[in-house]
């Protein structure tokens, strides 16, 4: 036996091939007692509950700092590691597990006849059991004011090098990462003084998934750091994130799917069924659509697979709805439902005749709310906060384990930032309805045409391979609306590359255009605008969405 073993320990020994210098390999079966544990935690819910069970089941507690501290609080005996390694904590607590008495302990094979005997000639014991969480360094570089020596502080050495150690030994040692773990750990060890590998592999894996999402994120905020270009890209890009729940299927039902990272902390659901995979494509661009109007009077917005079928603005929600719907009768059956305001019982009796997926708004009225959860499958969802449609970065799989990365478009357009190019400048009207469509236009898939009020969407056209196709289909869809297109604005994600298009919107009565401008035919379209007496006013920004 190891020196410092103490409890009763049992061992099976396999002699198995395999394909090693040595040929063979001893192998130890997991029936060997937990004696010893190693606790230090940032987060310490559930610590000492935990620690009881583990005492009562005749564990020795070693531990660290705070954690020591939180302990004997408790009543609990606890070793401090210093006295474990014969070392003292340094450096400010910067080095203190870093020894070889930690590190030999979880590390070495039970069962192989070197390991064993270089345990005992160094005194080195046992640790059977490694209870971590590491130091919150994402919930630090969250602060809008974090230093960057604040930063760095909190990058934690030691305890990802503990959880790699038990991690890698876990045919021997279990290791907890989570305290959400805590409890089938404790029953285990309670019911038969050890864990299952079963367990110990499943906690083992969970290890280095939180190992390299931590080391992602101190990477990801240290190159931004460091950068003198805050929109550089990374060198390399690591995608870290941990399952948030798994979903029914995916856009098909053949499809497996689930949803990963940190939704949650963005939406919060209220009421209605689990969400699905393309419930949450869709109310994450309309959450991204109505934030762009966040500042604006009461606007609701309709969309239907990611694109907006029909949106508006009034005095109130109601009035708002009922721009929107008119719009498009048809596409909102099973769609999606954005407000900027927080949803009133005015608006939700309308909203309730018809059937919707999901309503996504700042807040409900304990009235809407009333009216709205009689249907049990509809979805409604609270945003918590911006941030889940205004990161910075779009990142996207293209196979092979390839991605691409961009800056997410997020630019907007004011009425200084336009370029009248015609010889009519537009109303006062035409520029309301210009500036409001093309914040439309910018969310709705190319290519993209939106017919616009200063108030309302009048007809939508959304990814055709033409752009003449979409302004086509925007003033069918108008028409079977009955709304008139007489003095709209046409607006346009792209440069039209033609007259074609242009002349096309002043035929269905168009009587001004917003496009980006930049073709080689522009003086033909300019030509084309002013024939017809329309305004028309470059951006020179391109909304293109795929």
């Amino acid at each position: 036996m190891p020196a410092g073993s103490d409890g009763l320990r049992f061992r099976i020994e396999f002699i198995l091939p395999i394909d090693s210098p040595g040929g063979i390999r001893k192998l130890s079966a997991a029936m060997m007692k937990i004696s010893r544990a190693l606790l230090s935690v940032s987060d310490k819910t559930g610590l000492i509950p935990f620690a009881q069970a583990l005492v009562s089941a005749g564990v020795e507690l070693i531990s660290t700092g705070g954690t020591a501290k939180a302990l004997r609080e408790a009543g609990l005996a606890v070793k401090d590691i210093s006295e474990h390694t014969g070392f003292p904590e340094m450096l400010d607590g910067r080095v203190k597990t870093l020894h070889p008495k930690v590190h030999g302990g979880l590390l070495y094979i039970r069962g192989n006849a070197a390991h064993e005997a270089a345990a005992q000639t160094h005194g080195i014991a046992p640790i059977d059991l490694v209870v971590v969480n590491l130091y919150p360094f994402e919930a630090t570089v969250a602060k809008p004011d974090v230093t960057l020596p604040e930063a760095i502080e909190n990058i934690d050495i030691g305890g990802p090098s503990m959880l790699r150690s038990a991690a890698k030994n876990h045919d021997s040692v279990t290791v907890i990462v989570d305290p959400s773990d805590y409890a089938v750990v404790a029953e285990q060890i309670t019911a038969g003084g050890n864990t299952t590998l079963e367990l110990r592999r499943q906690l083992a894996a969970k290890v280095f998934a939180r190992t390299a999402a931590y080391d992602a994120a101190i990477a990801g905020h240290l190159q931004q750091a460091f950068s003198a270009d805050r929109q550089a890209l990374p060198a390399a890009l690591t995608i870290s994130a941990p399952l948030a729940q798994s979903l029914r299927y995916g856009e098909n039902p053949h499809q497996t799917a689930a949803l990963y990272g940190k939704f949650g902390e963005f939406f919060q659901q209220l009421h209605g069924k689990e969400l699905s995979y393309n419930n949450i494509l869709d109310l994450t661009a309309a959450a991204a659509l109505i934030g762009d109007f966040a500042a604006d009077a009461p606007t609701l917005a309709i969309l239907k697979h990611t694109n907006p079928c029909g949106m508006g603005q009034g005095a109130t929600l109601r009035a708002a709805w009922d721009k929107a719907f008119a719009t498009d009768q048809q596409a909102p059956f099973g769609g999606i439902i954005a407000v900027n305001r927080p949803l009133d019982a005015d608006c939700a009796e309308v909203i309730a005749e018809i059937f919707s997926e999901v309503i996504v708004a700042p807040d409900f009225t304990v009235e809407a709310l009333a009216i709205l959860q009689k249907k049990k499958n509809l979805r409604l969802l609270k945003i918590l906060k911006s941030g889940g449609t205004s990161h910075p970065w779009d990142v996207r799989s293209v196979g092979a384990d390839s991605f691409l990365m961009q800056a997410r478009d997020l630019r907007g357009t004011s009425a200084a930032d336009l370029k009248i190019v015609t010889q009519r400048s537009p109303t006062e009207a035409e520029l309301g309805a210009m500036l409001f469509g093309w914040r439309v236009v910018k969310h709705v898939k190319s290519n993209a045409i939106v017919y616009a009020a200063a108030d309302r969407t009048l007809g939508v056209g959304a990814g055709q391979m033409s752009r003449v196709d979409s302004s086509r289909i925007a003033v069918w869809k108008a028409g079977a609306a009955k709304l008139s297109l007489q003095g709209s604005v046409v607006c346009s994600d792209a440069f039209f590359p033609f007259p074609d298009g242009l002349i096309a919107a002043a035929d269905a009565g168009a009587t001004a255009a917003i496009q980006p401008g930049g073709s080689v035919k522009d003086a033909d379209v300019i030509a084309a605008a002013d024939q017809r007496g329309m305004a028309m006013a470059f951006t020179g920004t391109r909304h293109f969405r795929h």
